[in-house]
């Protein structure tokens, strides 16, 4: 399994209490938040990281080289913002198999990544894990209808429901039509107008979820990875 972490990006809302370095190397409990994502992509298996970096680049380049925890670690450089949707069509190039893991670079998620292989090698659809939060006023909501995405909504409803995880199992060719270089929303440009056109599953996440974008996330994350092993 290959997957691609979005790690490029300034971190602008944490920036009152992490101003030195990327949002994804931000201190958590005493080691870099990304070495938790890393730590468990390479415990459910995968074996191939494309790391997306932009700002502050090379401090995770020379953090964790071109090998870390078994994994071989390729980087796709910005070398100006291209947003979520632009970053991910260069790291898209760096990809050898047919589909591809795309996760946020300052969120933890923990998922089946054996389930959504299953998924892939039986319906080569591209898959959106969700979660089920109380409040998604902050991540805006998924439509879902019998296992399928229908629609994203917009942040700002209130109340408990499904929103998206930031993980996505997508075709190595899925962002082609997007001229490269260009910068463009992931999210807003390609999803939320895919989902009405094109068979999107959705599996939805049960363990421990944490987004650290913002200073209280991010101080709530220092207890909750306070207990990991290393």
């Amino acid at each position: 399994m290959q997957a691609i972490v979005l790690a490029g990006g300034m971190g602008s809302r944490l920036r009152s209490v992490v101003a030195d370095v990327p949002k994804p190397m931000a201190p958590v409990a005493g080691r870099p938040f990304l070495e938790y994502l890393l730590q468990a992509l390479a415990d459910a298996g995968f074996e191939r990281i494309v790391l997306s970096v932009g700002h502050m680049a090379q401090t995770i380049v020379d953090h964790f080289g071109p090998h870390h925890r078994g994994m071989q670690i390729e980087y796709a450089i910005e070398l100006q913002p291209l947003a979520t949707g632009g970053a991910t069509r260069v790291a898209l190039q760096h990809v050898t198999e047919d589909h591809a893991y795309v996760l946020n670079g300052d969120t933890f998620v923990q998922f089946d990544a054996a389930g959504l292989e299953r998924i892939w090698r039986e319906r080569h659809t591209p898959v959106i894990v969700a979660r089920e939060v109380d409040d998604t006023s902050r991540f805006g909501r998924l439509d879902v209808v019998d296992g399928r995405v229908t629609r994203f909504c917009e942040k700002g409803i209130a109340g408990p429901g499904l929103i998206n995880a930031g993980v996505y199992l997508l075709p190595r060719i899925a962002l082609d039509a997007f001229e490269p270089g260009r910068a463009f929303s992931l999210e807003q440009d390609y999803l939320a107008p895919a989902v009405l056109e094109t068979d999107f599953s959705v599996v939805t996440a049960h363990g421990l979820f944490i987004d650290i974008g913002v200073p209280e996330d991010y101080r709530r994350a220092q207890q909750l990875f306070s207990g990991f092993s290393a």
